[in-house]
């Protein structure tokens, strides 16, 4: 049967931060023993790549420029990864090749839809001058991540719908915060016009008599 709930949520994680996600799920399947963790995510050589990339991208997200370049870059990655969990996952319980299809689907599809949120919301809080909104920003999807995948191994249904929920609570900030960035680009773009020089003593037509 395919693990669903599991797929699900260790997609959404993995759009935010496939290398903690990857790291999370190896460690609590090599030491804490959990039979739906594929053996492949518990071997040294990942648990070690994935623990140093996890140490880049914790530095990297607290520079606001280099975050939002690292986020670009991760594009292609994130739903790759997210999809890998899926299709050994799907492996893992035995699941027939159209169900491991799915899994990959379901796994790149919920990441890919996890890291647009993510870049999206993080160009705002990036845009901000002073760096404790950034920090504080990265601080929360480490947390986030680590705990929701946590939880989802053990309670992966309930783990689920909060991902859901963030995914949906996500989307609906992206939206705000975009409709807010540019209406704030536009006044700017206004309050240039009115101080450009060719804009002084301009006269409509309508007023030339």
């Amino acid at each position: 049967m395919l693990p669903v709930s599991l797929i699900f949520t260790s997609g959404v994680a993995s759009g935010v931060n496939s290398y903690a996600a990857v790291l999370v799920l190896g460690l609590l399947g090599r030491f804490g023993h959990v039979a739906a963790i594929p053996a492949v995510l518990e071997r040294p050589s990942v648990l070690a790549a994935a623990g140093v990339l996890y140490v880049g991208q914790f530095v990297v997200g607290k520079v606001p420029v280099l975050d939002s370049v690292w986020d670009v870059v991760h594009t292609p990655l994130r739903p790759i990864v997210g999809g890998a969990i899926g299709v050994v996952m799907a492996q893992q319980a035995h699941a027939s090749p159209a169900a491991t299809i799915a899994g990959a689907v379901l796994g790149g599809g919920s990441a890919l839809a996890s890291h647009v949120v993510k870049t999206g919301t993080r160009l705002g809080v990036n845009a901000s001058p002073e760096p404790f909104s950034n920090i504080a920003a990265s601080l929360l999807e480490d947390l986030g991540v680590v705990g929701l995948v946590s939880f989802a191994v053990f309670h992966p249904v309930v783990a689920a719908v909060v991902a859901a929920v963030l995914l949906a609570a996500g989307v609906g900030a992206f939206a705000l915060l975009a409709s807010r960035i540019r209406r704030g680009w536009q006044r700017r773009r206004e309050a240039r016009m009115r101080r450009s020089p060719g804009s002084r003593g301009t006269v409509t037509p309508s007023l030339q008599r």
